[in-house]
């Protein structure tokens, strides 16, 4: 049984940030074998840095990626705009661990949490922690959600997921059905119709905003409304959901080139292919569930967080009636700019919390 203060659970863009204030804020490493008052570890599944940056597609560049934040105290040094994000970022942030002489272990994954008054139980693959206060940040990218229709599993074809695609080549000549509303759907329908026969599905026709985009006013907009629904322990929609489409280079392209054309979805999957909403038959040879993620927390379920609506209610990043439990990486927070900012704010909560609530020290 090892021990510490704070055990923090995944190591992206959140739980770097959040050790790094651990340690500014005086907390010492829980697996250096040296004595500290207040000490800290960070529990990683993947067996490298990098978060998920190291499983996205390989045409997803640096010029074409959507950005990621400096990572506190550590600016980002000048890349080839050309180099995969799946190469660059990770070397960004184990220069980042480097630097920070952060303690991390590796591949660590945790498997439940259960309370352990006045903490909490970790069990992982490798052995149990007993911590004071638990920091969570296991962000999505191992929960794809992955509809089911009537008939899926007698295709014939490949299915596969936004997580597993690596690039177009491998559809060429083949016809490609294209599932979900968000961003990463239609910047891989429009990738993936240069070298194949598309067809885009969705269940709601998808809302593109017109005009000018304004980044600052456009991010208070959706912090506030996905900060709403946290608080009032409302389960989260997609970014998409909160902002809409925009008319990215990508999605004009389509547009221009007649593939931006959604269609109503499929009511059913046959061997060959889908049965479209008007009943006719669309042959493809593959599909691509563009259908995004959810917050990965099986791993809390024995804890009983989510209520009657499926959601978590937070107070900033505290869970609501789970004093030293909190969640960052999550809801307002899963912008790269948003998990800097938990990081920081997660680490001045738990310093209070620890000198006032009976119990944590």
């Amino acid at each position: 049984m090892q021990r510490a203060t704070v055990v923090v659970i995944g190591a992206g863009q959140a739980g770097l940030s959040a050790a790094y204030h651990l340690k500014r804020r005086g907390f010492g490493s829980a697996i250096d074998g040296q004595p500290h008052n207040r000490t800290f570890a960070v529990l990683d599944a993947a067996p490298a840095p990098g978060g998920a940056w190291p499983h996205r597609w390989e045409s997803l560049t640096m010029t074409t990626v959507n950005g990621i934040f400096d990572l506190p105290g550590h600016p980002s040094p000048p890349v080839d705009p050309d180099e995969p994000s799946r190469t660059a970022v990770p070397r960004y942030f184990a220069g980042f661990e480097q630097a920070n002489d952060l303690p991390i272990l590796r591949p660590v994954p945790v498997t439940a949490v259960h309370r352990a008054p006045p903490g909490f139980e970790v069990e992982t693959g490798r052995g149990t922690w007993l911590a004071e206060a638990v920091v969570n940040a296991t962000g999505t990218w191992t929960n794809p959600v992955l509809p089911h229709y009537p008939g899926q599993e007698t295709f014939i074809g490949r299915q596969l997921h936004t997580r597993d695609y690596v690039s177009a080549a491998e559809f060429s000549g083949k016809r490609v059905a294209v599932v979900g509303g968000g961003i990463s759907a239609v910047e891989l329908l429009e990738e993936i119709s240069r070298d194949a026969t598309t067809f885009w599905f969705t269940r709601r026709e998808p809302v593109f905003r017109e005009g000018a985009f304004e980044p600052e006013v456009a991010g208070r907009e959706t912090i506030a409304r996905v900060v709403a629904d946290v608080e009032a322990g409302r389960p989260t929609g997609s970014v998409v959901s909160y902002t809409g489409l925009s008319w990215a280079p990508y999605a004009v392209a389509a547009r221009e080139r007649g593939v931006l054309v959604r269609r109503p979805m499929f009511t059913a999957i046959e061997p060959g292919g889908v049965r479209e909403a008007d009943g006719s038959f669309t042959p493809v040879d593959v599909i691509l569930w563009a259908t995004g993620f959810r917050p990965a927390l099986s791993h809390l379920d024995p804890l009983g967080l989510r209520n009657e609506s499926g959601g978590i209610q937070l107070d900033g990043t505290r869970v609501v009636g789970e004093p030293g439990l909190h969640l960052i990486g999550f809801g307002p927070s899963q912008s790269t700019v948003g998990a800097n900012r938990a990081g920081r704010a997660v680490v001045a909560s738990l310093v209070r919390q620890l000198e006032l609530v009976p119990g944590l020290r």
